[in-house]
C-alpha cells in the first residue's frame, strides 16, 4: 500500500510540480497545442506498452507464484522462468517508463527532460536497496544464486518478446 502512495505521490506531484514550472519557464511550449499533440501520440503508445508489460508479467506472477491462500498481490513462490529467466524485473522495466509515458502525455517539457528521469532513476534505487534487499529475505540462496545467473533487466530482443507475448 505503500508503494501505490509512492507511486501516486510521484506522478500527480511530479505532473503538477512541472505544469508550474512549465508555466514559469516555458510558457511558449506549454500553451502550444502542436507539441500537446506532439507529445500525446508517443504517451499513449508508451502507456499501452507499459500496461501490456504489466498485465503479462502480473499474470504470469499471479499463475507461478502463488501457492495457497494469500493475498492478492502478493507471491510466496519465486519465479524464476519465462520472462523471470531473462530478467529479475521484468514488470519493473514496464513500470519504470511509467513516469515518462504520463509526462509526453501531459505534453510538459519539464516534466518529459528532468521530472520522470529523476522518478525512474528513484525507481531504480528503490529497486536495488529495497525490492531485491525483500527478495532475499523472501527468499534466501535461491534468490542469491537467482541473481548470480538473471540480470535485473535485459534488453535482448527475445526476452522483449517473451515480455510482451500475450
Amino acid at each position: 500500500m505503500l508503494r501505490m502512495l509512492i507511486w501516486i505521490l510521484m506522478l500527480v506531484g511530479g505532473g503538477a510540480l512541472s505544469i508550474w514550472l512549465d508555466w514559469n519557464w516555458f510558457p511558449e511550449l506549454f500553451g502550444n497545442l502542436i507539441f500537446h499533440i506532439t507529445t500525446l501520440v508517443p504517451g499513449l503508445l508508451l502507456l499501452r506498452l507499459v500496461m501490456r508489460i504489466s498485465r503479462n508479467t502480473g499474470r504470469l506472477l499471479a499463475r507461478m507464484g502463488r501457492e495457497g491462500d494469500i493475498p492478492r498481490m502478493e507471491t510466496n513462490k519465486l519465479v524464476s522462468s519465462g520472462v523471470y529467466g531473462c530478467m529479475r524485473h521484468p514488470m519493473h522495466l514496464g513500470l519504470l517508463f511509467f513516469p515518462w509515458a504520463m509526462a509526453l502525455i501531459l505534453g510538459s517539457p519539464t516534466f518529459i527532460l528532468v521530472i520522470s528521469p529523476l522518478e525512474i532513476l528513484f525507481m531504480l534505487v528503490m529497486i536495488k536497496f529495497v525490492e531485491e534487499p525483500e527478495a532475499i529475505r523472501k527468499f534466501g540462496d535461491d534468490y542469491q544464486e537467482y541473481q548470480k545467473r538473471v540480470p535485473m533487466f535485459n534488453l535482448r530482443p527475445d526476452c522483449w518478446r517473451q515480455l510482451l507475448n500475450d
